[in-house]
């Protein structure tokens, strides 16, 4: 048994509004640059949909991920190294750029400076790649909110599967959204994919990065990561993709995208997981089997066995605890909520769901029933707005009956927490109808409900511990490029003279310097001269030059 640690995600999609905030404000701290105005490492789908990029979950079409060959090996749908080095000068399975969508802005000027005239003048739109005046028909969210959905809808992979079973009239259909980052595998094609290796999996927490000064944008990883969360910037010639902000989780910050979440439904945490067991899991036969292979990967901290060869593979006690307490461990093993986005492509996602019970209260309630009563609410799942079917084949590879257990669990403990709410005696045989003991329903609750801030999010105390050093001695960033988020002047950091050398993000740099604030020390004066930055000094300490002249 090799024990290594896992940072993942856990999503609550009964809780996501689609309001993109995670989406603009990821977009804003990583991808506001030249060449990568096209470029969403965090997107929120509508389902159903088509995707960002269009159909990225047909396989068929565009060979991603990892298949079974007929000796039980797993082999990249895209080919090995010979194949790949046949093409490499030519990758045609790709997404192109009206997969993504042409990036646009609107000609202002034309606006703000026509003359006077008998018409009213127009900002129309304005490629942002070839600069020349294009008509906008299709965009990163285009079909948000079911826009244009007759027609959107047949292009959904996931729906040709279930279709015959799903209403499409309007009026029936159904919705919900589905945020997607990189999935940061623990078999992670896109890594297999890069002939030159720049694609790698960090060691200690399982980040999934690229190396820009070995990357030689031959492609490879676009086409072989299934999620298609993999970018070629045009400009640099360089590929890109979600960093899950390790420079924030480093001084145990969670990502961006979660702490700015609307909803809160984001959950953060280590996880151990047996490496020698990854490829063994990974080529199960039956697709089906996947999610309880990769569940059987997973470790639990508790155990002194894996707290034993934690220690010996040198994870340190701050990260064991950390993953004693993760709200992803909870979720995903303990209480069985959380499922894995397409398990069927073999990468081993670590970026997990839970699923959306839906508007089923209501829907029984309309009908003069109790909506909250546990026999109705078991009922009501067979008749879901969302088909359990459709949730199959998102997070269970097609077994229904997973996902049926999960929703199952859910709607227990809402009925369970409707008698508590009410100050009525809670009803045993609730939590023992779906396996779960009260204390655990209680706790279920807790976490997805009304989890703090420290509870959702719970990073590693040896990035905190060590963030600031981690910082400040940063030479290289998995963004670090000419004209990329990680670039500075060699001059001074982000915060001036007084903030360290050149540092990977400009804005986490204020909370790794969180020790030095409450010191009485400064980071200049007789040990550093350098100009007095006022930005990064909350008032303790009095360093040198900040009053000119006379006694200190």
């Amino acid at each position: 048994m090799k024990v290594m640690a896992q940072l993942a995600m856990v999503m609550n999609l009964d809780k996501c509004i689609g309001c993109h905030t995670c989406s603009v404000t990821c977009k804003q701290a990583w991808t506001n640059r030249s060449g990568t105005e096209y470029v969403w490492f965090n997107n929120v789908e509508t389902r159903p949909g088509q995707g960002y990029p269009r159909t990225y979950e047909d396989q068929e079409r565009w060979r991603g991920g990892w298949e079974r060959d007929s000796r039980g090996r797993l082999r990249l749908r895209d080919g090995g190294r010979f194949k790949k080095l046949s093409r490499i000068f030519s990758n045609p399975k790709m997404p192109s750029i009206n997969d993504y969508y042409e990036p646009w802005t609107y000609d202002y000027e034309n606006l703000t400076n026509a003359p006077l005239g008998e018409h009213i003048p127009v900002a129309p739109p304005r490629s942002l790649i070839s600069g020349k005046r294009m008509k906008v028909e299709w965009s990163a969210n285009w079909d948000d909110n079911l826009g244009g959905s007759p027609e959107i809808l047949a292009g959904d992979p996931v729906l040709k599967k279930v279709s015959d079973k799903v209403k499409l009239e309007l009026e029936q259909t159904f919705m919900f959204y589905l945020p997607r980052i990189c999935e940061h595998c623990l078999n992670p094609a896109c890594v297999a994919s890069c002939p030159s290796g720049a694609m790698y999996k960090r060691e200690e927490d399982g980040i999934v990065l690229v190396d820009q000064d070995k990357c030689r944008g031959w492609r490879m990883c676009v086409s072989g990561c299934p999620y298609k969360k993999v970018y070629f910037n045009h400009k640099t010639g360089k590929a890109e993709k979600c960093t899950f902000c390790y420079p924030r989780v480093e001084v145990g910050l969670p990502t961006v995208c979660a702490e700015t979440c609307v909803g809160r439904l984001r959950y953060i945490g280590l996880i151990f997981y047996d490496a020698d067991r990854v490829l063994e899991a990974a080529s199960v036969e039956d697709d089906k089997d996947l999610y309880e292979a990769q569940l059987d990967v997973l470790l639990d901290p508790k155990d002194p066995e894996v707290i034993a060869g934690a220690r010996a593979e040198g994870i340190p006690d701050g990260w064991i605890e950390a993953a004693q307490r993760s709200p992803i461990h909870a979720l995903i093993k303990d209480f069985r909520v959380a499922l894995p986005l397409h398990p069927e492509f073999r990468t081993m996602p670590m970026v997990w769901y839970v699923p959306p019970l839906s508007p089923v209260v209501d829907a029984v309630s309309r009908d003069g029933h109790d909506g909250e009563e546990l026999g109705n609410l078991f009922g009501a799942l067979e008749s879901l707005r969302i088909p359990i079917e459709y949730l199959a084949e998102l997070f269970t590879a097609g077994d229904t009956e997973v996902v049926s257990g999960v929703l199952r669990r859910l709607a227990a403990m809402r009925s369970y927490m409707r008698d508590i709410n009410l100050g009525r005696e809670p009803q045993e045989h609730i939590p023992a109808a779906v396996g779960m003991t009260e204390e655990q329903m209680y706790e279920m609750y807790r976490l997805l409900a009304l989890a703090k801030y420290e509870e959702r999010y719970v990073i590693p105390s040896a990035y905190a511990a060590e963030g600031h050093r981690l910082e400040e001695t940063a030479t290289e960033c998995a963004l670090d490029f000419d004209g990329g988020p990680g670039m500075y002047d060699d001059a001074s950091g982000p915060f001036g003279e007084a903030s360290g050398g050149p540092v990977p993000v400009a804005v986490e740099t204020f909370h790794a310097l969180r020790q030095r604030q409450t010191s009485e020390s400064m980071g200049v004066g007789e040990g550093s001269p350098s100009r007095v930055n006022l930005l990064n000094w909350d008032g303790n300490g009095r360093p040198d030059g900040m009053f000119p002249g006379g006694p200190r």
